[in-house]
């Protein structure tokens, strides 16, 4: 499967790179190509472009940047590359700034979800939420005692999510469709 990555960070490149080791095509879209220079000589099989070449590449898209880069992101890769294809987000709505007592802030409302607000602003593209709940150092291929960890997704499309759980499956991580449990589970952590 040709996989579009949106995002230039370690989460964007582990993501690709994982893609990569497990037999898809990957091209990283960026603002910036000379920021993955490294990434594109160690992985000769994949590519380096813009927002809009590699959201036009995938067949499926990775969104792997801030949370508050994401709408700006996404009107980059251009709506019409987005239209039927589903959407692995892996942002997190974080508000800039340290945490207070412990706890980082959200800059999305309590009711509405990051995710939320992007499905209905690209209607035409099948979001679900997932990677976003763990380290990039365990995203592909997680060694944990006691089997196969779990990964937690949602998203309001079953087809776009059988796609996920079967990419999930080739990560090494088991699926819990949160969707089918709490709802509130995917708007409290998207």
């Amino acid at each position: 499967m040709k996989v579009g990555v949106l995002g230039s960070g370690g989460v964007a490149t582990t993501l690709a790179t994982g893609f990569l080791k497990h037999g898809h095509q990957a091209r990283i879209g960026t603002r910036t190509a000379s920021k993955l220079s490294d990434w594109a000589a160690g992985n000769p099989g994949g590519s380096v472009g813009s927002f809009a070449d590699a959201a036009g590449f995938g067949d499926l898209i990775v969104l792997a940047v801030k949370g508050d880069a994401a709408t700006d992101v996404l009107l980059l890769a251009g709506e019409k590359s987005l239209a039927g294809k589903t959407v692995i987000d892996a942002c997190n709505p974080i508000e800039e700034g340290p945490p207070v007592n412990g706890v980082l802030k959200f800059f999305t409302p309590q009711n509405d979800s990051l995710m939320e607000q992007l499905q209905r602003e690209y209607s035409s593209a099948n979001f679900v939420k997932a990677f976003n709940s763990v380290g990039s150092a365990f995203m592909v291929d997680p060694q944990f005692v006691g089997g196969k960890p779990t990964m937690f997704i949602c998203g309001n499309s079953d087809t776009a999510k059988k796609q996920v759980s079967e990419i999930l499956d080739q990560f090494g991580w088991e699926t819990a469709d949160m969707v089918k449990g709490p709802v509130f589970l995917c708007q409290v952590w998207s």
